[in-house]
């Protein structure tokens, strides 16, 4: 199962995910999709959040402490970030970009 959010990126790109994934709230996607299809539809997020926009995934992993792993990409991100296996999201430093 995953869960993407995605901030401030071209309409085409929502309704894209549109097609495997469930919409429950504006930007919001979840679903349960293959491994294969997860890879694809990242490499597209990742393409379209060159414009501006960010995203967060969250994909279940049974191999990690807490149940899953976390990717970042886009503008601004906050980042993922491995403190001795435990998985901690960065904030961004004030008026970086």
């Amino acid at each position: 199962m995953i869960v993407l959010v995605l901030t401030s990126v071209p309409p085409g790109l929502r309704g894209d995910l549109s097609r495997w994934l469930l919409e429950i709230a504006p930007g919001v996607f979840t679903g349960k999709v293959s491994r294969r299809v997860r890879e694809h539809l990242w490499r597209r997020v990742r393409f379209g959040v060159l414009q501006g926009g960010s995203a967060v995934m969250v994909v279940t992993d049974r191999g990690r402490e807490q149940g899953c792993e976390i990717l970042t990409a886009g503008a601004g991100r906050w980042t993922a970030a491995d403190f001795e296996g435990l998985t901690l999201m960065v904030r961004p430093r004030p008026g970086t970009r």
